[in-house]
């Protein structure tokens, strides 16, 4: 017998509150079941972001900066910055290492010109991006950032994460439909959850190899 030649699997919002009410021992039945299961979901995802980082959520972007202008204001979909180069003139590439808030405010003199070697990446509501030192030239910034993983809103769409996530996603919203819906069953599906999500977060990620170099300071004595 032949086998489907099929590899694109994939459920809609619908099809994923349908199968996380079953789950419940229920049914969605009316528009405010899909309402309040959409809404769940969307809160969901928002847990996720507080959780660690989701690779499919990273992109890279830039930012040009002019000179005299340390402070530049960034999407209100960013969660957060992973790594950040600034790019001279020569598309030379300088890495840039992150400043807390209180390593910020102690600077003396903010106000110092010349190549940006650090920066502040304050996560407000529409986060920014502050550079030191002020820089004496027009750059670009060039970074990865984790973006907000988009909202669940029609039923006829799919979700903004990748099929391997797609048991974690069921399981984790039957788990929050259990609390309002099915409290009987919600140690049982949270369980469920976290096992899901602890298998879907261990597979998404960079498996690079280990490279250890080992000192030889002490045999060359």
């Amino acid at each position: 017998m032949a086998t489907s030649s099929s590899r694109d699997f994939d459920l809609d919002v619908a099809e994923i509150i349908e199968e996380a009410y079953e789950r419940c021992g229920l049914e969605m039945r009316t528009g405010y079941d899909a309402k309040t299961a959409r809404r769940s979901l969307n809160l969901m995802f928002a847990d996720w972001a507080n959780r660690g980082l989701n690779m499919w959520t990273v992109n890279q972007a830039t930012v040009s900066v002019t000179s005299g202008t340390a402070t530049y204001s960034l999407a209100s979909d960013y969660v957060d910055l992973l790594e950040v180069v600034l790019r001279n003139s020569n598309s030379v590439d300088f890495t840039l290492t992150q400043m807390s808030r209180s390593e910020y405010l102690i600077i003396p003199n903010k106000g110092t010109t010349g190549q940006p070697s650090q920066y502040f990446f304050d996560r407000q509501v529409t986060p920014t991006i502050t550079l030191w030192a002020t820089p004496d030239a027009s750059y670009t910034l060039v970074y990865y950032y984790v973006r907000r993983i988009q909202d669940a809103d029609a039923l006829v769409n799919t979700t903004d994460a990748p099929f391997r996530f797609l048991p974690c996603m069921v399981a984790g919203l039957a788990y929050y439909i259990a609390i309002k819906r099915a409290p009987e069953r919600v140690q049982m599906l949270k369980t469920l959850y976290e096992e899901e999500f602890q298998r879907a977060a261990a597979e998404d990620a960079n498996n690079t190899p280990l490279k250890l170099t080992p000192s030889i300071s002490y045999l060359s004595r």
